[in-house]
């Protein structure tokens, strides 16, 4: 018994010794695991955080090739492709906040984000080719309408010139017709009829004209009337007016001949004189069909 009992210490403590090896090395085998499962975490995590910011870069490049024909689609009729665009982008805007606030982050959402932003990508190729295909369609237009427009002045441009023409012939016509005074006088007569030459002491005032021949004049009764002015701008009066530029003149004398186109030589107006003339520049004015026919100034003396 006594020889046997160092054998039996001796394998008692390589019993312990083993334990304690395999209870290290079942302890460092751990730890190891432990180690391996972290890195692969910290990796896995990088790896989405790595994802997240390229996501991140992309939805931005999209969003801002989008921008630049943002004012366009307030210029389309057919909203179908922005609206589903704006949706699309509220969804993904929604993603990256939910990513970015660090609730979750996961490679179910990072996929869910790649298939968003994919969708996105495809929305705008299709919506910015709409607005290629409008704007050429619009410029088609636009140069359409530049010609037309161009056409359509340049016919203005021509109506005007022969609507000048006309009225420059209208006015040459109306011209044409208006009948003509020449060698217009005004002279103070005495009572006997004979000549005044002292224009306080006149009895009456001859004006005296010709009528020249004229084809174009509507022939027919004609109503000649005269207005005579003094010095002193008053109207010597007393043949009641005749209409003329829209409204009522009044006249000093007046007379009816019949025109027949030919010449009338020696055609004589009066006025009885009613108050003592004064000396100076008189106005003979002659009117007839609406028209003024001469108006001149006459110098009478004392």
């Amino acid at each position: 018994m006594n020889k046997k009992s160092p054998l039996l210490w001796i394998a008692v403590a390589l019993a312990a010794v083993l334990a304690a090896v395999v209870v290290v090395s079942v302890i460092r085998t751990s730890s190891v695991s432990r180690e391996l499962e972290e890195a692969r975490l910290a990796n896995e995590e990088l790896q989405l955080a790595n994802e997240q910011l390229q996501l991140t870069q992309e939805f931005e490049a999209v969003n801002a090739e989008f921008d630049q024909y943002e004012s366009a689609a307030q210029r389309l009729t057919n909203d179908t492709i922005y609206a589903k665009y704006t949706a699309a982008k509220q969804k993904v805007e929604q993603l990256m906040n939910e990513l970015r606030s660090e609730k979750v982050k996961s490679k179910e959402r990072i996929a869910q984000l790649q298939g968003e932003i994919s969708t996105l990508k495809n929305l705008l190729r299709h919506y910015v080719a709409q607005i290629d295909s409008l704007s050429r369609e619009n410029a088609g237009l636009k140069a359409e309408n530049q010609e037309i427009r161009a056409a359509n002045e340049e016919l203005s441009s021509r109506v005007r010139e022969e609507s000048q023409k006309n009225e420059v012939l209208s006015e040459r016509m109306t011209l044409a017709e208006k009948l003509n005074v020449t060698g217009v006088t005004l002279t103070p007569l005495k009572k006997n009829g004979k000549v005044e030459k002292n224009v306080t002491k006149a009895s009456q005032l001859k004006v005296s004209f010709t009528i020249p021949q004229n084809n174009s004049t509507p022939v027919g009764h004609k109503t000649i009337y005269l207005r005579l002015v003094n010095p002193e701008g008053q109207l010597l009066g007393g043949a009641g007016s005749f209409s003329f530029e829209g409204g009522n003149v009044a006249c000093s004398a007046k007379k009816t001949i019949e025109y027949a186109g030919d010449e009338l030589s020696g055609v004589t107006i009066y006025w009885d004189v009613n108050a003592t003339l004064t000396p100076g520049d008189y106005t003979v004015e002659l009117f007839t069909d609406g028209y003024r026919l001469t108006s001149r100034r006459f110098t009478l003396k004392k």
